[in-house]
């Protein structure tokens, strides 16, 4: 069986659903307030990496849903997914006709709806305050209805797990009910995250022979098993996985939606995207932590900039060898890539392989290469890194192959100045001296604090030497006192991200000051942003 969501590309296989609620339960994560507008670029995020199913949210209990739903039918036309309303089965005592709530998820126009059903028998008595009896036909009467008006309809059994525990046959008895009724998929919901895999594998097991119901998972992550308990349930028979991207959600969060897609795909064999769809999914995946106003996380299995970093000089001699070796999937197969780490654990086949990625090719010649690597170990124990720092480290490599240190400009001296004022202000003003192209300059400025001072008046100096400067920009910032030293005389390292529009790059600074440190940072970052404009060194 086939279904499409709108004017489909192509066809989504029936026999395996990936669903999606970032939208709705991802958004409930602590720090994430999502806008319609942010919502709707989620969605075409989504959409574009090929799931099936796009939970928008509970349409009728606040006005972002409602207006999400409204506008999603006028300006997407999804190509792969079908956009799913949530909400709750009708109040009891009550005619899932009459419900308001029901009424709202019918007018959101969603073709799928998902209800939220109460499965634990304590949270039937105490939560919704009524009869066991009651809530299946609250579930049998709503689910009955929703299907009658031409809805596909899903049912969440909230805290299954934990009311499975505490009564087993009631736990089944709501998803027979769901199941007869017309509900395509009964998902079993690990609300409270606790669960483990063995225990996840064992219940979906029991509960899909029992009921015979078409099974799906949503397990949370407070046990840190999230992934693990869904893949643990589809090895049981669950073929309908609830996720959200990047894991968001409530407390610690969801099952990952990326992790449990690739494994699905590279591990398991299953087709659960379009053709050519899991190679784009480390760009979704940082698209959308960027819209959400999170920082990627660079440990992040599959998608981040660590998932194939490799430091130490045992594994890049392994992976000069063969690159799989060390790595469970080729990282070009999720959009990702390999990177070398270079540091004091750094061995002659990290710096070659480091060389290599850098467009810097070392020839083979072991003396270069040996002196690269004791210059790391030396610098690395002065406090400086190399691994977070490639722009830093490429100035370092090529002034060791090329023999020259390159230099667009030399510095006579600098000067960073912070005046306390009585009204409680502080002015900050740099004063740099350079000579460039056999011109000294000097040049001045103000800024919001002393590196920015600085590098205004850098910029000012040299901006009409080089214009290609004006396109830098100065895009993150971090300070670190190294450990081991103590108090206001601590040596410190700065790192710097700078950006020109096309790109970014980290450059590194130490020295027994913050501003020191931040002007050599500095340095290296200008540095590197003429030579990737193709400058030719002057000094």
């Amino acid at each position: 069986m086939t279904t499409t969501a709108g004017d489909h590309d192509q066809q989504v296989d029936d026999s395996f659903h990936v669903f999606d609620t970032t939208l709705r339960d991802g958004a409930q994560r602590e720090g994430i307030n999502l806008t319609v507008a942010d919502k709707l670029t989620i969605a075409r995020h989504l959409d574009d990496f090929g799931v099936g199913f796009i939970e928008g949210g509970w349409p009728g209990a606040n006005p972002r849903d409602t207006e999400f739903f409204a506008r999603a039918r006028q300006e997407i036309t999804f190509r792969n997914a079908q956009l799913v309303a949530f909400g709750a089965t009708r109040r009891a005592g009550a005619r899932a006709s009459e419900d308001p709530q029901v009424k709202a998820l019918l007018d959101s126009g969603a073709p799928v709806i998902t209800l939220v059903a109460k499965s634990h028998d304590r949270h039937v008595e105490l939560a919704l305050r009524t009869t066991l009896d009651e809530n299946l036909e609250m579930v049998r009467d709503t689910v009955s209805y929703l299907r009658e008006q031409g809805r596909r309809v899903f049912v969440d059994c909230e805290h299954f797990f934990d009311g499975y525990r505490a009564n087993p046959e009631y736990a089944k008895a709501v998803v027979r009910t769901a199941h007869e009724a017309g509900a395509d998929v009964v998902i079993l919901c690990d609300t409270n995250g606790g669960m483990l895999p063995a225990q996840v594998q064992a219940v979906v097991s029991t509960v899909l022979a029992d009921t015979g119901a078409r099974l799906g998972i949503h397990a949370q992550d407070d046990t840190g098993c999230a992934v693990a308990n869904t893949l643990a349930a589809v090895d049981a028979g669950a073929t309908h996985v609830q996720c959200t991207a990047n894991g968001y959600g409530e407390r610690v969060g969801n099952a990952n939606l990326f992790p449990v897609v690739a494994a699905l795909e590279l591990k398991y064999g299953k087709k659960v995207l379009p053709d050519g769809a899991l190679a784009d999914m480390t760009r979704v995946s940082h698209a959308i932590a960027e819209v959400v106003n999170l920082t990627p996380s660079t440990h992040q299995p599959y998608v981040g900039v660590s998932a194939f970093a490799h430091k130490a000089g045992l594994h890049a001699s392994a992976i000069k060898v063969d690159p799989d070796l060390y790595q469970h999937i080729d990282p070009e197969l999720v959009g990702n890539t390999m990177r070398m780490l270079v540091s004091d654990m750094a061995g002659r086949a990290s710096i070659e392989l480091k060389g290599k990625e850098l467009g810097i090719d070392l020839g083979g010649d072991r003396e270069l290469v040996g002196r690269v690597v004791e210059r790391v170990k030396e610098r690395e124990l002065q406090g400086y890194t190399y691994e977070a720092a490639d722009a830093s480290f490429e100035l370092l490599l090529r002034a060791e192959a090329e023999g020259r240190v390159r230099r667009y400009y030399r510095t006579e001296s600098w000067r960073a100045i912070v005046e306390d004022r009585p009204d409680g202000t502080h002015a900050n003003e740099a004063t740099v001296k350079l000579w460039a192209k056999g011109e000294r300059i000097v040049a001045t400025a103000e800024g919001n604090g002393p590196v920015n001072a600085l590098d205004r008046a850098m910029r000012v100096g040299l901006e009409k030497i080089y214009p290609q400067l004006a396109k830098l920009e100065l895009i993150d910032y971090k300070v670190r006192i190294l450990e081991g030293r103590h108090g206001t005389g601590s040596t410190t390292r700065v790192l710097i991200t700078t950006g020109d529009g096309t790109g970014e790059w980290a450059t590194v600074g130490v020295a027994d000051n913050i501003i020191a440190a931040s002007w050599q940072a500095l340095e290296d970052a200008y540095t590197y942003g003429l030579l990737r404009a193709g400058v030719e060194p002057t000094e």
